[in-house]
């Protein structure tokens, strides 16, 4: 892989994973909440706009990814991005690791592993 589709992945990977875990952050609420409550609440946390501000930023990375390399290759290359929200998950929110995440992760790993050894 060259530079260029390491760099543009590598940024992808990051800007997702940071996406998906200031969603958490903004989605966490007290228990006792009530829908609407909830709602309110996560509208006016920072954490929901950061959220918003990574995807759009992801977008515009994913079509750049997507325009130097093959359709299947990039989307598996993307979901490495599961693996590293189930780190972050872990770090930041104290989610456990179950056998069935482990293999499904070891599984996506051994993939990307896989195609990145295929070349092109």
């Amino acid at each position: 892989m060259s530079w260029e589709v390491v760099s543009l992945w590598a940024a992808n990977l990051v800007v997702d994973t940071a996406g998906q875990l200031a969603f958490k952050a903004a989605a966490m609420e007290a228990e006792d909440a009530t829908a609407t409550e909830h709602w309110r609440h996560m509208l006016v946390r920072p954490w929901l706009w950061a959220g918003v501000a990574c995807f759009a930023v992801e977008f515009v990375l994913w079509l750049a990814f997507l325009a130097v390399v093959p359709l299947a290759e990039g989307v598996l290359l993307g979901m490495m991005g599961i693996v590293t929200v189930m780190l972050g998950g872990r770090v930041l929110f104290g989610e456990r690791f179950t056998r069935p995440r482990l293999i499904g992760v070891s599984l996506i790993v051994l993939g990307v592993a896989l195609v990145g050894a295929g070349g092109n």
